[in-house]
Order: C-alpha cells, then structure tokens, then sequence
C-alpha cells in the first residue's frame, strides 16, 4: 500500500509467513490473505505484495500462461507486487532450515540462475513507474569459509556472479524503462553482516570486479560499469539483524551514504533483547524462559555485548543457553524475529526502538520499499502466537502509527 505524505513510500508484509514452496500453495495463501488484509487496511487503494517465491515456484511461474494469468489477477482485484524476497532457495517452513538458507550461495550458479528468474518476474509483474526490488542472500555463510576455505576467492567469483545479473537489469531498464535492483542482506554471520563489511566488500570487490565484467561484457567504461553497479546493487536493511550487530541506524545510514551505497529495501522485523542479570537465580529464570526460542527450524545468532565493549558471538541460541550463568555479557542480542508490535515480553524484551529509530530515519534518508517480516510465527513459544491474519493487520497498524507520527529522536 502507499503511505506517507506523498504516497513515496510502499508498506507491504512478506509473504515467506506463510508455508507453501510451489506456486499453487503461494497462489492459495494470497487468495486467502491478501483481499481480507487490503479491505481492512486499503479498502480504496492500491495494495502492495511483498512476494517470496521458492526456486520451485519460479520455474512453475514461468510456464505456460501462468504468470500473465497472475498478472490479470492482481489487476483485477487492485493488487501490486513491487519487492520479491529472493533469500530462501529451498524449503523454509516445517523443515530444519539452520544454515541452509543460505544455499545456493553466490558463489554458485544456481543462485545466479534463480535471481535471473526473479528479475524477469518482477519485470513483468512491476507497475510502470516504479522500482522493484529483490532482496538475497549476505553473498554467503561465514563459518563456511573458515580454516581451508578462502574467503578471498568467494568474493572474487560472487562479484562477477553478481555483475551477471546487473547486466541483465541494464538490459531490462533499456527495454523497458523500469529499474530494478538486487538488494544484498547483511545478517549476523553472514559473509557480509555489518555496515563496515558491507562497505569493504563494495569497494574493494564488487565495484573493480564487477564494473571490469559489465565494462567488458557491455562495452562500456569501468567507471559508467560501477555507475551500474551501484544503481542495480543496494542493501537490504533489516532492522532486527542490524539490530542484533549492536549497529546504530544514523551511524550505518551515514556510513552508507558516504560510500554512495543505496539502501533499496527496510525490513522492518524486532530481535530479542535480553539484559543480563547479576543474579545467578534471576539468570537461571531467562533461560528457561529462553528456552523455547531456541527452536529446531532456523539459526537464532546471538551477539553478548561484554563490559568495555567487546561482543561474543554464538552461532546459534542452543549453542549459547548453556553459558548464560556464567556468562561476563551484559546483553544478549538473538536473531528471533519476534512480533513488532511488542516491546516487552516477560524478563525480556525486542529491539522495536531500532525500528522506530529507523522509520523517522526516513525523512532524511528515503527509501521507498517498507517489508514487514515477522516469518516465525509457526515456530514462536505457545504463549506468544496469535491469531494470524489479526497480528498481520496489527503489524502494518503499528507501523502505519510510527510513521504518522514520527518521533525525530535522532542526531541529523
């Protein structure tokens, strides 16, 4: 839906919430969805779709008359899809997910390959007028690429993998005129997972490797080559895993905006915040209250802030429970994307200040593409899970309430 004074900014929820890999199970979670949500929240206008689509689905879309007949169907019932989570290849409900979210990687070509299928996808799908979106995976997974493994050469092989899918969203602008970009998302681990990485990785990798195949392969300069580069190529923000790096949003916008890096896509989704107590007894009362977070379907990073500064990081919140009595933390930040309209939960609480830190942000560093994406509902502890179309209309109502009334609590 568009929001905001101007209607500049587009809200829409993720539909990776939602189970189903194949194309007749997302059609069937739309048709269930989306109508009631948008006569709730947008009776009169436009209502955008954040899709995400399986590797499975995409090949299914591509067949026949099957994606035209989709198009039709948005049209026709006043829908519009504008962003398309391309992170998960595979399965990612009722399954153990862990770290194979992340393959394919970028080094590979079947990733290369599935993005490219995405692009043209949204291409046809996109609206005149207006930019499209494809998040994806932080290039890779780190702990993949230690001991024998060079990240080095990774980095290598993902720029040019990644330059050739820019050429194909030239290629599609020329055509068409709509501008689509892929937007890379940083997480705890991943193989880019913070702002200074992020950056280093555009400057000393993406935009000399990149820009020589684009410059070579399209015939053009290097410098028009990173000018491309830099267009097609921006970062997904999600506001729980920047959150969870102890990150401040000001610090990494202005980070950013120096290296003239382009946030594409907010994510707007709370981690789990739990302050430390001194107590042995009081931390023994955390963790069993933990401990239905850490659940068997995805990785729940956790980050200990240690006094003086210095962090921790533990792959994942079963690797880190055992360690809570004893721990020197002050704070454990966990990768849980827990419902944005809660703040505090008992002896913990989520990082929703980040969010609204994030959304009045907005005003002085825009970014059109608003996804909400609270994807663990199935897997969330008993007492926490909701109705889920109401927690749905409640996350796009909290939201809709920040950004009208924003709050300026930031240092411009």
């Amino acid at each position: 839906m568009k929001i905001g004074t101007d209607q500049n900014f587009h809200l829409t929820y993720c539909t990776n919430i939602h189970p189903g890999e194949e194309w007749s199970k997302v059609k069937a979670n739309l048709q269930e969805y989306i109508p009631t949500l948008k006569a709730q929240l947008a009776p009169e206008e436009s209502f955008g779709i954040g899709l995400r689509l399986a590797n499975v689905a995409t090949h299914e879309l591509l067949q026949g008359n099957t994606l035209a007949e989709f198009k039709s169907w948005l049209e026709q019932h006043n829908f519009y899809v504008f962003t398309l989570n391309g992170f998960p290849y595979g399965g990612f409900h009722l399954q153990v997910v862990k770290d194979q979210v992340y393959a394919p990687d970028w080094s590979k070509q079947e990733r290369v390959d599935y993005t490219l299928r995405l692009i043209n996808i949204l291409a046809e799908l996109l609206p005149t007028g207006m930019e499209g979106s494809i998040s994806t995976v932080p290039l890779s997974y780190k702990p993949w690429f230690q001991g024998q493994f060079s990240q080095v050469s990774v980095f290598d092989t993902v720029s040019l993998h990644i330059a050739q899918v820019v050429a194909e969203m030239v290629r599609i602008r020329i055509d068409t005129g709509k501008l689509l970009h892929l937007d890379l998302e940083p997480e705890p681990d991943g193989l880019i997972e913070n702002a200074t990485e992020v950056v280093d990785y555009f400057q000393t990798y993406l935009l000399p490797f990149g820009g020589a195949y684009l410059a070579k392969h399209l015939g053009i300069s290097q410098e028009v080559g990173e000018a491309y580069l830099l267009e097609h190529v921006r970062v997904c923000y999600d506001t729980c895993h920047f959150a969870v790096g102890y990150e401040d949003p000001l610090s990494v916008f202005k980070q950013f905006q120096a290296a003239g890096i382009q946030i594409g896509k907010i994510q707007i989704s709370a981690a789990l915040q739990v302050n430390i107590p001194t107590d042995v007894q009081q931390r023994q009362q955390v963790a069993k209250h933990l401990q239905p977070f850490a659940e068997s379907t995805y990785l729940h990073q956790v980050i200990a802030r240690e006094p003086g500064g210095k962090f921790h990081h533990y792959p994942d919140l079963e690797a880190a429970l055992p360690n809570l009595e004893n721990t020197t933390a002050t704070e454990w930040r966990i990768h849980f994307h827990v419902p944005i309209f809660i703040r505090d939960y008992e002896l913990m609480q989520s990082t929703q200040d980040d969010i609204v830190t994030v959304l009045d942000l907005l005003a002085e560093y825009p970014c059109s593409h608003l996804e909400i994406e609270t994807y663990t509902w199935e897997v969330l502890p008993s007492n926490m899970k909701l109705d889920l179309l109401a927690s749905i209309q409640r996350e796009y109502e909290w939201v809709l309430s920040c950004i009208r009334n924003p709050i300026h609590n930031f240092d411009g």
